[in-house]
């Protein structure tokens, strides 16, 4: 394990709690921090990288971003199996040296974009076909920790995450904008995604909204679908033909001419409850175990981060151009 950060501490805990797990140990720069996680978590802090490396057959990186490709190169120059946090690196040249070197270790590699294993998107994924429009928003009140970059790389990669792993298409066109209220870099942002088969995508992230919000709106044919990341609860709402006897609870439309009639049926459900960054972190235990393909691969932490930087050239070339006007 490296770092051990508060998200750091936490992946610690829960490993110590996964049976398919033997803890060997972490590292972390901060010496006096490493010593009182230890005591506290009962296990070994290492004195170095490298150290711990040799002693692992799997390592956890939770450290900066900015850290990743140093970590995870070493981890995989030794053929570790490799468990990264979001986002994959800090820059494309980085992500695509990190898969280089992911293909000559052969070694499984997750990428950690948690909401993939939010328990309202896992009970939403059943009823998800071919969505033909996607919104989605993601609102955070103000905090200091996660300024040092763009928005879209702290919070809305999350979505662009979710987005590619349900649109199985190529992406046409990109255009986004931005603003920079509070920070150096944009604040609130939003983007919209066209896919060539038709689909399209806006995203709007903020971290300095007044309350919180991560939802997402699907519309495919004959359904929609409001997953809320946060509250943990779906809304599903489908129209269904009529055949036969119409269900006299559901609304009844008539669609005109020979289209005959459909009804509407309105689903809402609770997901049940679960600690995602634990359920990830098994997927990954199970992926090594079983050699099977983790869940998020590191082709979908790399796509996710391209997407991501496409967004951050279109806002800063929206905000040259408006500069110049």
């Amino acid at each position: 394990m490296l770092g051990a950060g508060h998200l750091g501490k936490i992946h610690l805990s829960l490993i110590k709690q996964i049976p398919l797990y033997h803890l060997v140990g972490f590292y972390d720069a901060d010496s006096a921090r490493s010593a009182e996680i230890a005591a506290e978590l009962d296990t070994k802090s290492f004195s170095s990288i490298d150290e711990l490396i040799e002693a692992c057959d799997a390592i956890d990186i939770v450290t900066p971003t900015v850290t990743h490709f140093d970590c995870a190169s070493k981890v995989l120059k030794k053929s570790r199996h490799l468990f990264v946090e979001k986002p994959l690196t800090h820059t494309i040249k980085e992500a695509k040296k990190l898969l280089s070197l992911a293909n000559e270790a052969n070694v499984k590699v997750q990428v950690g974009h948690v909401e993939r294993f939010n328990p309202a998107f896992l009970a939403a994924t059943p009823y998800i076909s071919a969505p033909l429009f996607i919104e989605t928003h993601r609102l955070a009140q103000f905090n200091p920790r996660g300024t040092d970059v763009s928005v879209v790389l702290d919070l809305m990669i999350h979505d662009i995450d979710i987005v590619l792993s349900l649109v199985k298409a190529n992406i046409k066109r990109v255009s986004a904008s931005g603003v920079a209220v509070v920070s150096d870099t944009p604040d609130i942002t939003n983007a919209r995604i066209e896919f060539d088969n038709g689909c399209v995508a806006n995203l709007t992230a903020s971290r300095i909204s007044l309350k919180n919000m991560r939802k997402t709106r699907l519309f495919q044919k004959d359904a929609y679908l409001s997953v809320d990341f946060l509250d943990k609860k779906i809304e599903v709402v489908r129209l269904q033909a009529v055949s036969g006897e119409a269900d006299p609870m559901a609304i009844t439309i008539d669609l005109g001419g020979d289209k005959g009639m459909k009804q509407i049926f309105f689903e809402n459900k609770t997901a049940e409850p679960n600690n995602a960054i634990k359920i990830e972190l098994e997927t990954f235990a199970k992926a090594i175990i079983n050699n099977t393909a983790t869940p998020v691969t590191i082709e979908d932490g790399y796509k996710a981060l391209d997407v991501a930087y496409i967004i951050i050239e279109k806002i800063n070339h929206s905000s040259e151009i408006n500069s110049i006007g």
